[in-house]
């Protein structure tokens, strides 16, 4: 795992320099030192996805915790910051693919689903995703085939494209969504990529063409929250991960995240978590 003073990142798509990387792991049990550094909090380079075929696994993912068991597929965004609290007797299958591998289509459903909760996946899905990761894995050990990349790189969005099925058949699809909804996910997707720079409502409405009040009016009805609420929530998120799982000063991470005053920073995050910066840290930091 690469050390640096912000969150760590294991290198898990690029470990094959190829941004793309697949394989199965079958583990009884790890050794206490294995079981340590499994514990650290860390990110993956790539959008990951990992398939439990015998055992458990436990996880933390941004501060929730979840537990994994076979025929469960999960789903981590690079933007996430996880761990490892318990695995025994675990035989599972992974793949990862950093953005530029992955397809454009892939990479927007990807973000719209993010938070992604454990798949249970019925027996025969099960059995589909597991056969075409035994296929891409083949690809994948077939380095000296002239369109090697381009064989793996398509099996491993194929893959993408059967977890994300599953996922979207949970929802209701586009096409027939109410319009408040639309304009909610487009708020979101807005929010994912502009949370550290545009603080205000008006900014989101003005990028959908739509005024402040009808923007607040789709939001309120779709999630139960304003507008304003779920901006200041998603910096509070990255400030958790941040204080929890680098070594940044909490006046770096406050500019960081758009706040150049630094008591309205500590005052904003104490008001919404209930503690200061500082306690949040001694009491999470890994």
């Amino acid at each position: 795992m690469k050390k640096r003073k912000s969150i760590p990142v294991n290198p898990m798509a690029d470990q094959f320099g190829s941004g793309i990387a697949v394989e199965k792991i079958s583990v009884k049990a790890f050794s206490a030192a294995e079981m340590e550094e499994a514990g650290k909090s860390h990110r993956e380079d790539g959008h990951s996805f990992f398939l439990l075929e015998k055992g458990s696994v436990g996880l933390e993912i941004d501060f929730q915790q979840y537990t994994i068991r076979p025929s469960e597929l999960i789903y981590i965004h690079p933007n996430q910051v996880h761990r490892i609290l318990s695995f025994k007797n675990v035989t599972l299958s992974c793949w990862s693919l950093n953005n530029e591998n992955l397809h454009p289509e892939y990479l927007q459903l990807l973000e719209a689903i993010t938070p992604a909760k454990p798949l249970l996946l019925k027996k025969e899905t099960f059995s589909l995703i597991a056969d075409a990761v035994s296929l891409s894995m083949r690809f994948f050990e077939r380095k000296n085939d002239r369109l090697y990349h381009s064989l793996l790189k398509d099996s491993c969005n194929a893959l993408v494209a059967l977890v994300i099925s599953q996922y979207l058949a949970q929802t209701t699809p586009t096409q027939q969504l109410p319009r408040f909804e639309i304009v909610t996910k487009g708020f979101k997707e807005l929010l994912e990529r502009n949370y550290t720079t545009a603080k205000r409502p008006a900014y989101y409405a003005q990028q959908l063409n739509i005024s402040v009040p009808y923007l607040n009016e789709c939001v309120k009805n779709t999630t139960g929250y304003s507008v304003s609420h779920l901006i200041q929530q998603r910096v509070i998120l990255e400030a958790k991960r941040l204080l929890s799982h680098s070594d940044k000063a909490v006046k770096e991470i406050a500019t960081e995240l758009g706040y150049d005053d630094y008591p309205y920073f500590s005052r904003l995050f104490t008001k919404v978590v209930g503690k200061t910066p500082l306690t949040f840290r001694n009491k999470n930091l890994d």
